[in-house]
């Protein structure tokens, strides 16, 4: 919503605010989606954010999950009207890399203000950065770079399928109420080449990637404490996204909705009556003390699907205190069951927030 990934209060890392006023556009039904422009940065709405996560392979063997998110966050609401402000926009940036071998994980974080080009996100292009830190490209071909203390990933992406338009054509619906919405849509299955540098060994890699983009103002409810969001990229060419909010008394909020993404590249939409997510483990975080959901088993009856999905290690938990300030659990998992009778396999992404404290700024 990735979360997803995140904003939110800024989850999906981020997520989902509760914003007052009509300095923002909200997200209603009768915008259509349009690319590449809507690749683009949308300053009139509030929150956005721009996520990509997958799973690499190296020349040595090696395997790899990672996660690249740019945050934009606005804060014209928060100056007075009648002076020029100084920046209209916040910037941060989470880069994840899961070793799934070592079961190592490093992560690191950036936040600037939009001033002097330090960090910004184009409205004219598809060109966000945040230092040396960036995505750019065009409706269906995108490259990333981000560099941090030893640990460098550059790589090149390329949709194999249509954008993926979620909810009611790309209106994200994510609680009661007019505008407790996004504007979401994916590219589900991303050809993947490029280098990843750790210590000074560079390799090549090669995979597959998800990227998802979200922009909005006003989404999370006040009942509501965060969400569990799963991308799942199967060995049968479909694709699966699923996420569940998640509210005070531990229900969950019926706007909660999903999109399966067959073959061909044509989508259903899902809604919660449609698949149920049965929690089978938990994990608590030494970190954070919050107690995670870590294993899952995700049932689709009317399609007969059904996949149990197990993270690669439990400690993928992110701690941004230096950037959002947001406690969230994001992670490659590994998914194994059936579609349709037949046997699959397949890779993913689970983000968890809440767990450790509502959302908030």
């Amino acid at each position: 919503m990735r979360s997803r990934s995140a904003i939110a209060a800024l989850a999906c890392a981020i997520g989902f605010l509760v914003l007052t006023g009509s300095t923002y556009q909200l997200a209603i039904p009768g915008r259509r989606i349009i690319f590449p422009a809507d690749h683009f940065s949308h300053p009139d709405f509030k929150t956005e954010w721009w996520y990509y996560t997958g799973h690499l392979t190296s020349e040595s063997g090696k395997r790899y999950g990672y996660q690249v998110t740019f945050f934009r966050f606005g804060v014209r609401d928060r100056q007075q009207e009648t002076k020029e402000p100084l920046f209209t926009d916040l910037y941060m940036a989470h880069f994840a890399l899961s070793d799934i071998e070592a079961k190592k994980f490093t992560f690191r974080e950036r936040i600037n203000r939009g001033i002097a080009g330090k960090a910004g996100a184009a409205t004219d292009r598809y060109r966000v950065w945040n230092e040396n830190w960036k995505v750019e490209g065009d409706a269906k071909n995108h490259s990333i770079a981000v560099d941090d203390r030893g640990t460098r990933l550059r790589i090149s992406l390329r949709s194999l399928k249509p954008p993926v338009l979620h909810g009611e054509n790309g209106l994200s619906q994510k609680a009661e109420g007019r505008g407790r919405a996004s504007y979401y849509y994916s590219l589900t299955r991303m050809q993947t080449d490029g280098e990843l540098t750790i210590d000074g060994k560079t390799e090549k890699v090669r995979g597959l990637s998800w990227m998802d983009h979200e922009f909005g103002s006003n989404q999370l409810g006040a009942d509501q404490v965060g969400w569990d969001w799963f991308s799942l990229q199967l060995d049968n060419n479909t694709e699966i996204m699923l996420y569940l909010m998640r509210r005070k008394d531990g229900s969950v909020d019926p706007y909660s909705s999903g999109t399966l993404v067959n073959a061909d590249g044509t989508t259903q939409h899902l809604y919660l009556k449609d698949y149920r997510v049965e929690i089978l483990d938990h994990w608590k975080s030494p970190s954070s003390g919050a107690d995670y959901p870590i294993k899952w088993k995700v049932t689709i009856p009317a399609e007969k699907v059904e996949l149990e999905i197990t993270p690669a290690f439990p400690q993928q938990e992110l701690i941004t205190n230096r950037s959002t300030r947001v406690t969230y659990w994001e992670g490659t998992v590994e998914i194994k069951g059936s579609y349709r009778g037949k046997s699959v396999t397949g890779s993913g992404y689970v983000e968890m927030t809440g767990y450790a404290g509502k959302l908030n700024i």
